[in-house]
């Protein structure tokens, strides 16, 4: 693998963890909606990193997304709660970020950060054992 690959797949890693710990200053501040997005960038982020590992990238998120569920979902190397959370997070962002009258509270996103933290830690978990 060539050096700057690699220097571009750890930097997204390193923005996935930036933008969740980004994510809990919002949810603190009551910005829940800004909290669910800042939660699915960070997914974003590994993803992309994961996919480049594979030489794999897509313009669009919603190619980001099934080029995922082809690629680790389906395959199984990573589990179905996987897609499932991102599939999730990707549908909120867009409610959160585009639709009219949509606010998040905080009773029904509190729990998402540790299904991202969790999910985050695989992926790095993943990565690094790929790029040893």
């Amino acid at each position: 693998m060539k050096e700057e690959l690699r220097e571009l797949i750890l930097y997204r890693l390193e923005r996935a963890f930036e933008s969740l710990a980004e994510s809990r200053l919002l949810f603190n501040e009551g910005h829940f909606n800004t909290y669910v997005n800042r939660l699915y960038y960070a997914c974003f982020y590994a993803v992309s990193a994961l996919l480049l590992m594979k030489g794999l990238s897509s313009s669009k998120h919603s190619g980001t997304r099934s080029l995922f569920h082809q690629n680790f979902i389906k395959t199984g190397i990573l589990p179905l709660e996987n897609g499932q959370l991102y599939d999730k997070l990707f549908d909120n962002r867009q409610k959160a970020d585009y639709a009219d009258m949509i606010t998040f509270n905080a009773d029904e996103v509190n729990d998402w950060y540790n299904d991202v933290k969790l999910f985050l830690d695989s992926m790095k978990a993943l990565i690094q054992n790929e790029l040893i």
